[in-house]
Formats: C-alpha cells, sequence, structure tokens
C-alpha cells in the first residue's frame, strides 16, 4: 500500500514539477552596439535642447548590412533555443515609423514638452525587458579568420547593465561571419543567459525598477505645496508612491513646490495577472488625483523608464 502511494506521488511530481520550473523568461531585443555602428558608419545626428546628439541608425545598418541581419538572426536563434522570448529590431523599427507624433509629447494648451531619443523611442515600442547589444569585430590572420565579441545585456527600463560576455572564437579558414560569431558566442551564452534570469527572477521578487518625475503647468494655478482636501499635495503624491511600491520601495532624490523626482521605484511586474509597466503604474497616481482630488494631469513617458506627471492639464 505505501509503495502504492509512493509511487503515485513520484508520478505527480514527475507531471508537476516541468511546470512550476519552467519559470517566465524576459523579454530580449538583439541590437549592434553604437559602436559597430560608427565604426561601420551607420549613426545620425538629432538635436535635443539645442545639442547635438549622435545615435545609431538601425534602418540604415539592417538596409546596407546583410551581415548585420545574418548575425542578429544567428543570436536571436541561440536566445530562442534556450526558451527566452525576442522582439524583432526590424518589425519594431517599422512600428515607430507607423505611430505619429513620436518624436515629442506636446500638451495642446500650454506648448510644454517632453523629448525622447531615438533610442529611447525603440525600447517604448519594443516593450523589451532587456535589450541585449552586441559588438563584434573581424579579425584576420592570413587565410584565417576569428571573431571577437562583447554582449551586454542592459535593463532597458534603467539601461543599467545586467550582464556582460567577451570573448574570441576559434580561427577557421572557410566559414561565414556569422557562424564564426555563433562559434564564438555559444562557448559564453549559457553564463550570460543565466545572469539575464537571475535579474529577471530579482525583479519578480523586488519588482521592476522605474522613475517618476512630478511636474506642474504654469496653467495650475497651485504648486506642490498646496492643500487639497486638508492635505499637502507632495505628501498625498509620496503617500501613493509608497502604498503602490513593493515594500515602499523608492528614493525622493529631490522636491521642491514645482518638482519632485523618485528615483529607483520598485513596481511590481503584474497585478491580477496583468503585466504592469511604468505608463500603467503611473496612469494609477494621476486617477487618483483626479477621483480623490479633482486635479487634472498629464502622463508623458521617456523611453520605458520614466514617466512625468505633469499636474494641472490632461
Amino acid at each position: 500500500m505505501n509503495n502504492k502511494y509512493i509511487f503515485l506521488s513520484l508520478v505527480l511530481l514527475i507531471i508537476v514539477n516541468p511546470l512550476f520550473s519552467q519559470a517566465k523568461k524576459p523579454t530580449i531585443m538583439v541590437v549592434p552596439s553604437i559602436n559597430w555602428c560608427e565604426q561601420n558608419g551607420y549613426t545620425y545626428e538629432y538635436n535635443v535642447q539645442g545639442r547635438t546628439q549622435i545615435a545609431p541608425d538601425y534602418d540604415l545598418a539592417l538596409a546596407k548590412s546583410t551581415e548585420l541581419k545574418l548575425v542578429i538572426a544567428k543570436i536571436a536563434g541561440l536566445m530562442g533555443e534556450r526558451g527566452f522570448p525576442l522582439k524583432d529590431l526590424e518589425s519594431t523599427l517599422q512600428s515607430i515609423k507607423n505611430i505619429a507624433a513620436e518624436d515629442m509629447v506636446t500638451s495642446s494648451r500650454s506648448g510644454a514638452e517632453i523629448q525622447e531619443s531615438p533610442l529611447d523611442q525603440l525600447k517604448r515600442v519594443a516593450r523589451a525587458d532587456i535589450i541585449m547589444e552586441l559588438t563584434w569585430n573581424v579579425n584576420n590572420r592570413g587565410p584565417f579568420k576569428s571573431v571577437s565579441f562583447i554582449l551586454r545585456g542592459l535593463d532597458a527600463y534603467t539601461n543599467k547593465q545586467i550582464a556582460e560576455s567577451v570573448g574570441t572564437g576559434p580561427e577557421n579558414g572557410s566559414a561565414t561571419v556569422p557562424v564564426l560569431l555563433e562559434t564564438a558566442v555559444l562557448a559564453h551564452i549559457d553564463n550570460f543567459n543565466s545572469r539575464l534570469q537571475a535579474f529577471f527572477d530579482d525583479m519578480f521578487e523586488n519588482g521592476r525598477e522605474v522613475a517618476l518625475r512630478i511636474a506642474v503647468f504654469d496653467s495650475f494655478g497651485e504648486d506642490l505645496e498646496s492643500e487639497f482636501n486638508g492635505d499637502i499635495l507632495s505628501q498625498v503624491i509620496e503617500d501613493w508612491v509608497y502604498d503602490n511600491t513593493i515594500q515602499g520601495r523608492f528614493s525622493l532624490l529631490d522636491a521642491t513646490e514645482n518638482f519632485m523626482m523618485f528615483e529607483q521605484v520598485r513596481i511590481p511586474l503584474f497585478e491580477n495577472e496583468r503585466a504592469i509597466d511604468t505608463r500603467t503604474w503611473a496612469r494609477g497616481l494621476s486617477t487618483y488625483l483626479r477621483k480623490d482630488y479633482s486635479i487634472d494631469s498629464k502622463i508623458v513617458m521617456r523611453g520605458l523608464g520614466q514617466a512625468t506627471i505633469i499636474i494641472g492639464e490632461r
């Protein structure tokens, strides 16, 4: 009898255990590094508040470099084989083209604007958890070639590096660059992926790190030190952030009568099985201010990881 129960328990364990061991994987997008783009002439300049910035021109790189497309496909294949869902760079760029008014968000009444970098736009539209940034270089020695590479895993929300792998593959006299790169990366990919997964597991437990900026429209007529229903507005906002973060974890870096800056804000990944991103989370504060204090506000995003709530207009 005991043997029968033991047998049944083992069968259940075999069936159920894989279901629990299959951790949710982070969504990843593979992109060439800005260093690779600069070396190969795939960059362009853009203006942010009067200052010239350099950005990788992914559109041009994909249009001109067959090698790049093959390299991305190879790396994507390696990641896909290990169960990491991927966002396609080329499809994401096309989505950006199809979205109107992506370059700036402007209040129709006040003219306040928030500018985004092209990379911020890419991250926001792709909505990947991790950006996998790839740099490679071909080494030539007579008829033989090898590939050196740098892989960096970046949190798409904060741009913090969470994993890195560097290596050089074996020499070969006939293999193509994508195959040489695949061979070079193969020895390092599992350790790299384990660090990506560890980062993602930590987010599940301790929340996703984002930033929240509070500003005030000139037309508001009040400020963050004004009282509403007997409460100071800045304290109302800080209390809401505390109540809606994992274990009340955040840092209030600066606060004036017209400005508040929260960083290292840990928000949940899911709520009632629904994915939560920075915009969704910030919308909760905006809705709370409108319903409980009759205060209108506008949410504008910079990339995936920073929400700005501008108080006084919608």
